[in-house]
């Protein structure tokens, strides 16, 4: 059933797949603080984990069906519809399908009850008549065990199929392949000498596209056309209007290196990454908008359903927040957004950086929520200030004699003007700051231990910004608004 709903969905909006329906539908549903138990224990390989566990439970479900039917075939098929009506309403209740999306759906349910009563006829004609030998009537046990090994032979090779399949129909990655980025009018400023700290475990100041953090509620990556792309600036303005991509790429668009962070990073955590930007200012999108008296927020709404509530100040204001097309001098990656996402300094990502945006409505905070406000977060998501030690790892085994710690800090918008550091339980102490590239951006820092004796030690970090406030040593979670408290890690010299 489901291979076959899997392998029908290839021809189908690639939302149309029950097994990424059902899986996004239940990250829909999933409360603020077991999302957040599954970042913190599976970090970017969240929605790996949540793939396994629902091929478990089909795996289980599929099984249960079969012993199902030896009992009731009737009862079997229903219960395979009562699945398929799961899997259905799954997939219509995303943003990007219709009624047709179904299809492939039904198509399983069928094929499944299909090869459900071929294999419970194999099962029954294997079975022994009272008083008779087990082999001397119809199919033997082994005909049964290779027919059913082949129906799941048979699966996964449609699953594999499937896949090649919306590969080669896909017309985005050919547009994003052909993609060639206009210049920017106005470019980034080169970066400083000695913004980098070349120690080992360092993160390179500018994270490589294919290691930078993934964390966003899409289950299958949505693939858009740049040609059939579109964003709606509707809401309280003046002026409504839509913009195409190629108008998009006919703007004044900038360059900027901006450091993004996840609501749901731990203190210490790497859910933080920094790239260099391309896009079109966002105060000059809302320039033209000419936003109403009043309105005080922007939602931002995704391909595939994901909204964001951004504050418009953060908007409007000298920052450079962008409707971004490029991504350390390439087109978006898929993962992160392409062909247009937004970027905003200062703000968490679950209300700043929408990814695959198609809609802007100006509006107020009274009056609409976005998709993670309703779901118990706060509304705004100013990033906190926060430092972290990326070298030596925790529990790690240095050599005696001089130990060299290295980390990064951020404070967006303010910038960082002081790192220190305190082994055990010494007095605090400074760290060398590496280059500052800008403020919207980390900032790394190195720190020399001399003559590091033996034995298990602990070592703890905060931050300073522009204005001298200290990072807080208060600790929270990251519900609502984000973890905050000073990051304590442990290694033995030896």
């Amino acid at each position: 059933m489901f291979a076959v709903a899997q392998f029908a969905s290839a021809f189908f909006n690639s939302a149309s797949s029950p097994f990424f329906a059902l899986g996004s539908a239940i990250i829909d549903l999933t409360p603020p603080w077991l999302k957040d138990f599954a970042i913190a224990t599976f970090g970017t390989n969240d929605k790996l984990a949540l793939f396994i566990s629902i091929g478990v439970v089909a795996t289980a479900l599929s099984v249960l069906v079969g012993l199902l039917a030896k009992r009731s075939f009737a009862l079997a098929c229903a219960a395979i519809i009562g699945l398929a009506v799961v899997m259905a309403s799954a997939v219509v209740t995303r943003a990007s399908t219709s009624l047709i999306d179904v299809l492939p759906t039904v198509l399983g349910a069928v094929a499944g009850m299909g090869v459900l009563q071929w294999l419970n006829r194999l099962a029954s004609a294997t079975a022994a008549r009272p008083g008779e030998d087990a082999g001397s009537h119809g199919p033997s046990r082994r005909t049964f065990l290779l027919s059913s090994a082949l129906s799941l032979a048979a699966a996964a090779i449609a699953t594999g199929v499937s896949t090649s399949l919306s590969a080669s129909r896909n017309m985005a990655d050919a547009a994003r392949k052909a993609l060639r980025l206009p210049a920017a009018r106005t470019k980034a400023k080169a970066l400083p000498a000695g913004v980098q700290v070349a120690e080992a475990n360092m993160p390179r100041f500018v994270t490589p596209n294919q290691n930078f953090y993934r964390i966003d509620t899409a289950l299958s990556v949505p693939q858009i056309d740049p040609a059939q792309w579109s964003l709606r600036i509707h809401g309280m303005v003046e002026n409504e209007f839509t913009m195409s991509f190629d108008e998009l790429l006919n703007q004044e668009l900038v360059e900027t290196y901006l450091t993004l962070t996840c609501v749901s990073n731990p203190v210490g955590g790497d859910l933080v990454g920094n790239a260099k930007w391309l896009g079109y200012p966002l105060r000059k999108l809302l320039e033209r908008a000419v936003p109403q008296d009043g309105a005080d927020m922007v939602l931002s709404a995704s391909h595939d359903g994901f909204s964001a509530s951004t504050p418009i100040q953060a908007l409007t204001d000298d920052r450079m927040a962008l409707l971004a097309i490029g991504m350390n001098g390439e087109p978006l990656p898929f993962e992160h957004g392409f062909p247009v996402r937004m970027v905003v300094p200062g703000l968490y990502g679950y209300v700043s950086a929408t990814k695959w945006v198609v809609d802007l409505e100006v509006t107020r905070f009274q009056d609409k929520a976005a998709y993670w406000t309703t779901r118990g977060w706060s509304e705004r998501g100013p990033i906190k200030m926060s430092s972290r030690i990326d070298t030596p790892r925790p529990f790690a085994k240095v050599p005696a004699g001089e130990v060299v710690l290295g980390g990064t800090a951020w404070a967006q918008t303010r910038g960082i003007s002081r790192v220190q550091v305190q082994i055990d339980d010494s007095p605090w102490e400074d760290a060398e700051l590496a280059a500052e590239a800008s403020v919207d951006t980390w900032r790394q820092w190195r720190f020399a231990w001399k003559d590091a004796a033996p034995g298990m030690h602990s070592a703890t970090v905060r931050a300073y910004d522009a204005q001298g406030q200290l990072q807080t040593s208060e600790k929270a979670n990251p519900v609502p608004n984000g973890a905050s408290g000073w990051q304590r890690l442990q290694f033995t010299v030896q």
